[in-house]
């Protein structure tokens, strides 16, 4: 079964405002599915922007025509556009600049101009940080066949088995690709590319540039983009909201609305095509291996977007972050994101110990330390609960001291800024928020529910992951999508048409300035304090291992906090049109937060990532019900047929929550009646 949420969320309130731009009042609505809107005889158009629930929904006329003279006018004028002006025009917008978005960017520009939108700085993205490297079948001894099966294995066979063959076969492909753009991986002494092991692979298939992969390819990356005239980058532009609107029963997405955190002003682009490519919302939890961005914007934006979510219950911790309490050097100050060790120093001969030096995963698994990662994440949490202890130790001084230091040289060398020499003394590491292995359901194309916006890489669920990842399968997949996305996207774009008008159809997002600088720091200085608390009841009620009374109170404290800070919020002058960095992350955090928990809870069995005290088995029901991501998005029958399946397979479990109740009664009776 693939858990799904549809757009809206929690209970929204927003103001309504006719065609004429006149506000009609406020209302509170409560369904998760759905978000209740005024109608206008004309066609729909709607925009979220602002503080967690509030939206502002504008109905006026859309209509969808062949490519004619306005679309050719506006790209003659695009480099006007980005001179000046708060609106931008282009055939392609791309959000995110990891592997998925700059991959896509570098192939549309062959057939139009490309907006690449980042939060940061281009290299800041969760690609620079993958250590590990790209798995792909390129030995003679491997197998398509035994790839898929490593893949379905890790992800609980919850995995849609197209999508994993698609992916396995076509990623060699893009690993060449890379090459050939100037990638440069390391080799063996026979002049072969060095295939590297990783937790949860029965084959050495993990292609790597030591354990600096990713910094490598966003490095080949963004010299041909930089070297593309067809491309323009955007540094230090937010994403707010994409700009949809409703053309019959079809949510169509025409661009996004951007603010610029340097200059503090808002950008609007205009889009045939919207590529969001970015990343995760690893920053839910108080540790994590993301960098600084990754607070689930793109996750947050589809959702309110009307774009369908899935399987967000799946959250991976990466079982071995650097365990800065360890070190013998301390650091001088918190650290903003986790430090990863990549999977591949277990991959090379890493062994895990608890403080008192006993190896302990084959007491878990007879994989040992080449379980896949929830399984290793579970058992040195096991470890960590049982001993009281903070962190394990990984242990790779066995090897040869040339190799470790060849294979591992940036782990080596931040530990050794800290006292750690990793080729004498073992590493303390502890398991962090790493991966989502849900997000936006996506088909084999990249496609969404909503026209004209495409996803790919972490912010997408396209089904390879299911219930658990396995180790560096990341990158081959944002290769694969971000390629696979291209035709239909090109195509989108040629029968699309937009006019100059467009940019007036939603109302605009404004910065705060009338605030004040007093108000404007309380705001910010409460917003951080909620956020830390908002991470506090993730780690401690949605961490690793989960319940449903645990999942529930977290619901509860989340609404509590979200409420808490809106309410400051609006009491301080917030307006709801009022955008501003940390807010728009907070309400985005908020977001995902809210949509991980409420999978967790309709989810009741433990399968890969999501652990449960209350249902610690797998539903057997499930292999016979399982529902796929599928290519083509369902009917409305058949989401019917889907939400009557998952309401029999939750009667079912009742039943048997029920049944145990009744024993557990009857057992106590039954000892009291012994004992009188």
């Amino acid at each position: 079964m693939t858990t799904c949420i549809h757009a809206g969320g929690g209970k929204l309130r927003y103001r309504l405002i006719d065609c004429k731009g006149q506000v009609q009042g406020c209302r509170k609505i409560s369904s998760l599915s759905s978000v209740t809107s005024y109608r206008c005889s004309q066609k729909e158009l709607s925009w979220s922007c602002g503080v967690s629930k509030f939206l502002n929904i504008q109905r006026c006329s859309f209509s969808q025509s062949p490519i004619g003279e306005n679309w050719r006018i506006i790209r003659t004028v695009t480099s006007s556009c980005l001179r000046d002006g708060s609106t931008k025009y282009f055939d392609f917008a791309v959000i995110g600049s990891g592997v998925a978005g700059l991959r896509y960017a570098l192939e549309v520009a062959k057939h139009g101009s490309v907006a690449v939108i980042t939060k940061a700085e281009p290299h800041e993205s969760n690609t620079n940080y993958a250590q590990g490297g790209v798995s792909a079948v390129l030995c003679p001894s491997d197998s398509v066949e035994s790839h898929m099966h490593d893949t379905i294995v890790a992800g609980a066979h919850l995995c849609d088995e197209d999508t994993v063959r698609v992916v396995c076969t076509e990623g060699p492909d893009r690993i060449k690709e890379l090459i050939a753009m100037g990638a440069s991986f390391d080799h063996g002494e026979d002049g072969n590319l060095h295939l590297a092991r990783e937790g949860g692979h029965s084959h050495r298939r993990i292609v790597h540039a030591a354990d600096m992969t990713g910094r490598e390819i966003e490095r080949a990356l963004l010299a041909a983009v930089h070297k593309d005239p067809n491309i323009f980058v955007f540094e230090h532009h937010f994403a707010i909201d994409l700009l949809t609107c409703q053309d019959g029963s079809d949510t169509v997405c025409l661009g996004v609305d951007t603010l610029n955190t340097e200059t503090l002003e808002v950008t609007r682009f205009i889009s045939k095509v919207t590529l969001l490519a970015s990343g995760g919302a690893g920053h839910m939890y108080p540790s994590t291996t993301n960098p600084k961005v990754a607070t689930g914007d793109g996750m947050a934006m589809a959702h309110r977007a009307q774009a369908v979510i899935s399987n967000m219950e799946f959250v991976q911790f990466h079982p071995t972050a650097l365990a800065d309490e360890g070190l013998p050097v301390k650091l001088s100050k918190t650290r903003e994101n986790a430090f990863l060790v990549t999977e591949a120093v277990r991959g090379d001969g890493g062994i895990l110990y608890n403080l008192a030096m006993e190896r302990f995963m084959p007491l878990y698994d007879e994989r040992a330390e080449l379980a896949p990662r929830d399984v290793v994440a579970r058992s040195i949490d096991d470890q960590l609960k049982k001993r009281n202890e903070k962190y394990v130790l990984l242990d790779i001084s066995h090897r040869p001291r040339e190799k470790v230091l060849s294979h591992f040289p940036t782990i080596a060398a931040e530990c050794l800024r800290h006292g750690l020499d990793i080729t004498r003394q073992p590493i303390p590491v502890v398991p962090a928020a790493h991966y989502m292995c849900g997000g936006v359901r996506a088909g084999l194309q990249g496609e969404t529910n909503v026209r004209g916006l495409y996803v790919a890489g972490e912010v997408a669920c396209t089904g390879l992951h299911g219930a658990n990842r396995l180790a560096s399968n990341s990158l081959l997949e944002a290769l694969v999508f971000a390629r696979r996305a291209v035709q239909p996207s090109i195509e989108h774009m040629k029968s699309s048409a937009l006019d100059f008008s467009a940019s007036n159809w939603w109302p605009r997002p404004v910065v705060p300035r009338s605030l004040g600088s007093n108000t404007a720091d309380k705001i910010l200085m409460l917003t951080w304090e909620v956020r830390k608390e908002m991470q506090a009841v993730m780690r401690k009620y949605v961490g690793i291992v989960r319940s449903t009374i645990r999942l529930k109170t977290a619901e509860r404290k989340i609404g509590e906090l979200e409420a808490k800070w809106e309410e400051y919020l609006f009491q301080h002058g917030w307006e709801p049109t009022m955008v501003g960095l940390e807010a728009c992350e907070m309400r985005n955090l908020f977001c995902c937060a809210k949509l991980v928990v409420s999978s967790a809870l309709a989810r009741q069995e433990s399968r890969g990532l999501h652990y449960t005290s209350d249902f610690p088995h797998l539903e057997e029901i499930e292999h016979s019900t399982m529902l796929k991501v599928v290519v083509s998005y369902p009917s409305r029958c058949q989401e019917e047929q889907r939400t009557k399946n998952c309401g029999l397979l939750g009667a079912l479990n009742k039943i048997k929550r029920e049944a145990r109740e009744i024993e557990e009664i009857v057992g106590e009776w039954r000892a009291i009646f012994i004992r009188v």
